[in-house]
């Protein structure tokens, strides 16, 4: 005969290690996703919002779209910036995207 029988062979205890060993890179690559990316991001967003929350009358602040100016109203959603002197504009507070020094504006 040309072609030979194939036999089943009794599976062992094998199995049950293989398939730890075949998750075992998609869970590393998951544990360095969380240290590389996931974490740095949620602290990243953390202090954005503790910036947010600490807004007072009078904070020099750069926005979103690049303007500086300082704080005049502070509501809950929105915020009134003076951007030149008898000139204020409106924005959303979430468009404040930093802090700057007292005395940055003049400076400049």
């Amino acid at each position: 005969m040309l072609i030979s029988s194939a036999y089943a062979q009794a599976t062992g205890g094998a199995a049950q290690s293989d398939t730890l060993l075949t998750f075992l890179p998609m869970i590393a690559i998951f544990v360095v996703f969380y240290f590389l990316l996931i974490r740095p991001q949620q602290k990243k967003q953390k202090e954005a919002r503790a910036m947010l929350d600490a807004l007072e009358k009078g904070n020099e602040v750069v926005t979103a779209g690049g303007i500086l100016g300082r704080i005049v109203k502070i509501d809950e959603q929105y915020v009134t910036v003076e951007i030149a002197p008898n000139t204020q504009m409106v924005v959303q507070r979430a468009a404040i995207s930093q802090l700057l020094p007292k005395g940055t504006i003049k400076a400049l």
